[in-house]
């Protein structure tokens, strides 16, 4: 494992480590997706473009930090990198509408794709390795919480529209 003086000087390992979020005694993927939300809310006002491509450059180089960090740990997906759960919830996140409620909503349609890990997360947990092993569950976890929270807006948003047309 390692140590707090090891991963404050090793850029590599802090952000692996969500910032020491991963350091969390309990629940590290669970205080990893915690300390992801100030980063969302800094996010948040952008363009879908510009979002996107954050999305996709801190996801690409994500795989070689948790790479780099599980080899330099010798434990493949050591469950203090974390930087696999800031992408992730990130990912749920695009394009969700503005709010704590939303927020919240996000966190934990994320953190029980994550836990629960249904197919294809359990089969690509178990199936790749390295450091797209442990960036690809998150990303389909957080694809598949996307998904739902989508459903959600839209299903809301019609029933809206459908009361109001009612009145």
């Amino acid at each position: 494992m390692t140590s707090k003086p090891t991963l404050w000087k090793n850029p590599i390992h802090l952000l692996a480590f969500g910032f020491g979020s991963g350091l969390s005694p309990k629940a590290p993927g669970t205080m990893g997706t915690v300390a992801a939300i100030p980063f969302y809310l800094l996010m948040q006002p952008l363009g879908i473009w510009q979002y996107s491509l954050i999305l996709l450059i801190t996801s690409t180089v994500g795989v070689w930090l948790c790479d780099k960090t599980s080899k330099d740990l010798g434990i493949h997906d050591h469950p203090g990198i974390v930087w696999d759960e800031f992408c992730g919830y990130w990912l749920t996140m695009l394009a969700a509408p503005t709010g704590w409620l939303w927020v919240l909503y996000g966190f934990i349609l994320f953190r029980l794709f994550d836990i629960w890990k249904p197919w294809p997360i359990s089969w690509l947990d178990t199936n790749i390795s390295g450091g797209l092993g442990i960036m690809l569950d998150d990303i389909v976890a957080g694809c598949l919480a996307l998904l739902v929270l989508q459903a959600t807006v839209f299903l809301l948003d019609i029933r809206v529209c459908h009361i109001v047309n009612v009145l």
